[in-house]
């Protein structure tokens, strides 16, 4: 075992290399540290909901596949059931450019489904986040989290054209195949 001493000149050498670990050791807790509460932040997502009376309500947010303001008024109802099969029912969604759909989503099983929208890109990523930290929490207006043999329901307006997915992104659940598509058209 190694002791430093720092009483004589001649374990000054000593003297630096442990300031050198310590230094090291400090910036490893910062960092560590840092890393933790921006994910932490991340996960906390910034809402405020209903707690299960009607849609939930949150900030405006706008992303590459769609947009939610709180004023918002649906122009569409699109009912989703959830089940224990791993599947959505519909599995394929066709809305238009300015279509504000109001999801009404029955989770059928007896686990725990979410229903998040984004890009197929987005959906693989975050799932992959998912298995890595099982127990983030976070709430997002493109998302619903419904227990087993509730409903929930959730607004979103689709502001551009293209191809989007949907998924449940409880750990394992898009893996074993919940996902589905959104054609948006112009």
């Amino acid at each position: 075992m190694t002791r430093f001493s720092f009483s004589n000149s001649k374990s000054q050498p000593n003297k630096e290399i442990a300031m050198k670990i310590a230094r090291y050791f400090f910036s490893t807790f910062l960092s560590t540290t840092l890393l933790m509460m921006s994910t932490l932040s991340y996960a906390a997502g910034t809402h405020s909901h209903s707690h299960g009376h009607g849609t939930p309500t949150f900030e405006a947010t706008e992303t590459e596949f769609g947009e939610y303001k709180p004023d918002m008024k649906p122009t569409k109802t699109i009912k989703v059931d959830l089940s224990d099969t791993m599947r959505f029912s519909p599995e394929a969604i066709t809305v238009k450019v300015g279509d504000v759909v109001e999801f009404t989503h029955t989770n059928t099983g007896k686990l725990m489904h979410e229903f998040v929208i984004g890009t197929n890109e987005s959906l693989a990523e975050h799932a992959k986040m998912m298995q890595k930290f099982p127990n983030m929490e976070h709430e997002e207006p493109y998302m619903i989290h419904v227990e087993p043999g509730k409903e929930g329901k959730m607004l979103w307006k689709f502001t551009k054209e293209g191809e989007f997915g949907f998924g449940c992104l409880v750990p394992g659940h898009f893996e074993a195949g919940m996902k589905g598509s959104i054609k948006v058209e112009g």
